[in-house]
């Protein structure tokens, strides 16, 4: 599906979005985005800038048709939100296939066409990469190109394989219609037990900040162009120092404490994606509690409610212009069968919606997330509460964005180049390759690694699959038939399902059960044991540093990538890039927002053994 074209008299080729058959200004592309912003703007009525400054979850149809009923998140068929409340700004969920998210992408941009201006659909992700699957903060890669999480880049320590990686998912996030990436995630995780590493570069300021450089050329290029997928820097002034490692989706996570006075070290990372000109900036849930700042108190709100941090800090201090979204759902609670998720107007809960949305447009946000409720906004600016100037600011800002990815000009996509780009073999041997290379190895007692194939070793082994451990060796049933045993393992968690999407979240203490500790020690007692355990964030690893004879952390690594670098067929080169605390009293001793502040861990940060491969 391709765009339909007009020639003006004097031969420039356009779109004619609002059907006049003129060339208006807002058409023209041989006209800057700022030119075309501005003209678009004095042409729009109040309930179509509305519609911009919303942006929610959306889900595609069987066969890549548009979801025309409510989805299993999304609240409404596609049609109500697109034309009916004039949103373009949304989330996409599940895409099943590469053909099929293409297809989806031009039916929706056909139907934006049929709107009052044309106004193109920017559709935006979490990160879609890796292995992580949490609807509230990521998708495990399905048909897309699969690498270790973020924190597994970080263990690479490659500024070189960041940008590739971010180069490559750029390719594949446009090739089915993607232009805007709700990350990277630069939090920094000072806090062990906050259950959102996974999708952060470690907890060291000044290598996050390269990093966050690399990531955005990766995606955006040297500037916004039509060739960009334009990235919203998150969670402003940095998520990590959660009060008790808890996380302020829910709340009980709510305060964000500094008693290490930290907040300047935690901010460093957004400087630099500011000026590497990320298209957008996204402000955490959390609260900060006893803040302080140039001798002023800081508001105890969530920080999208707070102009302390939003007006005065991001945009007057900081120089900041770019898109503000706020996180998902702070004006309505959200209802999901029969699960709720509150509001997350921490600070400000004896407030309405409408009372909320006054609060969070006076901090200075551009855009609320996950909310539809354009109708709030729309009585606001009818009873003149709101003066639609200040509609105008957000508006330009986020035209701008869409002007400058060239989605006016051509918002469409080939479905068969989609098929061809989107996982392709070499994107997918580039993943695999970085899962294999980001294994840290830990502890590696008696020469255990790497894994000799030949002669064919006798393998007892958990939650590793046929296919991958055939390659390796000889499964046995039994440690005690076993010449080597290697077991993956997750790190520990609390399960929680009471609030909806608490049970993605892996929060609580980090100490493995008695339980499975004396298992493995039954299993070592048989054979040299190698353990490989799953850091989504750090476990206390003392009880097994007597029992096996090898540690090694992956960071999303399928199980062939894992048997690869065991082997030693792709030599693993991670670093940790946080520490393994020694115990959980040291956790609860260390301060919530200084890094590396556990007392003598077990394994520090930068622990990374090299394995003999020859």
């Amino acid at each position: 599906m391709r765009p339909d074209f007009h020639t003006a008299p004097d031969g420039t080729r356009f779109r004619d979005l609002n059907g006049n058959g003129v060339l208006d200004p807002y058409e023209d592309p041989r006209l800057s985005p700022e030119e075309r912003a501005d003209d678009l703007v004095g042409r729009m009525s109040p309930v179509e800038k509305i519609g911009l400054m919303f942006q929610t979850v959306i889900e595609i149809g069987p066969e890549g048709e548009l979801l025309e009923t409510p989805g299993a998140i999304s609240k409404s068929p596609t049609s109500d939100v697109v034309v009916g409340k004039n949103m373009s700004h949304f989330n996409v969920h599940a895409i099943r296939t590469a053909r099929e998210g293409a297809r989806w992408n031009n039916h929706l941009q056909r139907l934006a066409e049929s709107t009052p201006h044309g106004i193109p659909v920017t559709i935006s992700t979490d990160p879609r990469h890796a292995f992580v699957e949490n609807t509230g903060v990521a998708f495990s890669a399905g048909p897309f190109s699969q690498w270790p999480e973020p924190l597994g880049l970080a263990a690479l320590d490659d500024l070189e394989v960041i940008e590739r990686f971010a180069d490559v998912a750029r390719r594949e996030y446009c090739a089915v219609g993607i232009r805007a990436a709700l990350h990277p995630q630069i939090d920094l995780p000072t806090e062990a037990r906050w259950g959102r590493q996974a999708q952060t570069f470690g907890f060291d300021a000044d290598r996050v900040s390269q990093i966050t450089a690399a990531y955005l050329r990766g995606f955006q290029g040297e500037h916004l162009g039509a060739d960009s997928v334009a990235c919203t820097t998150k969670h402003f002034p940095g998520g990590g120092p959660q009060l008790d490692g808890e996380d302020a989706h829910f709340p009980y996570g709510r305060e964000q404490v500094y008693p290490g006075g930290m907040f300047e070290y935690h901010l460093e990372p957004f400087r630099e994606a500011i000026r590497r000109g990320t298209a957008g900036m996204m402000p955490y849930y959390g609260m900060p509690v006893g803040l302080e700042r140039n001798g002023e108190p800081i508001a105890e709100v969530g920080f999208a409610y707070n102009r302390q941090i939003i007006t005065d800090l991001l945009r007057d201090e900081l120089g900041y212009d770019g898109v503000v979204v706020t996180d998902w759902e702070l004006v309505n609670d959200n209802h999901v069968g029969d699960q709720v998720l509150p509001a997350r107007a921490w600070g400000v809960e004896e407030l309405d919606p409408t009372e909320r949305m006054l609060r969070l447009l006076d901090a200075g946000v551009d855009q609320f997330g996950g909310e539809e409720c354009t109708e709030l906004l729309v009585d606001l600016v009818e009873r003149g509460v709101v003066p639609i100037e200040r509609v105008d600011v957000s508006a330009h800002r986020i035209l701008l964005v869409k002007f400058r990815l060239g989605l006016f000009d051509d918002p469409y996509v080939d479905e068969d180049e989609a098929e061809r780009i989107v996982g392709n073999a070499e994107f997918r041997a580039l993943g695999e390759r970085a899962q294999a290379e980001s294994l840290t190895v830990l502890q590696n007692r008696d020469g255990v690694l790497p894994l000799r194939p030949t002669p064919r070793p006798r393998v007892y082994a958990e939650n590793i699959g046929d296919d991958a451990l055939a390659a390796v060796g000889e499964r046995v049933s039994r440690p005690e038939d076993a010449d080597v045993a290697v077991v993956r393992i997750g790190a520990p968690f609390e399960p929680r399902d009471d609030l909806f999407l608490e049970k993605w979240f892996h929060q609580g203490s980090l100490e493995f059960g008695p339980g499975l500790v004396a298992r493995l020690a039954r299993v070592a007692a048989h054979a040299p044991l190698v353990v490989v355990v799953g850091l989504d964030r750090p476990a206390i690893l003392t009880p097994l540093v007597p029992v096996a004879s090898a540690i090694v952390a992956d960071y999303g690594s399928s199980d062939a990538a894992v048997l690869a670098a065991l082997t030693g067929a792709v030599a693993p080169r991670g670093q940790l890039p946080v520490e393994i605390p020694r115990s959980m009293d040291q956790v609860r001793r260390s301060r919530t927002d200084v890094p590396g502040d556990t007392v003598d861990p077990i394994f520090p940060r930068g622990t990374g053994l090299s394995i003999v491969t020859a």
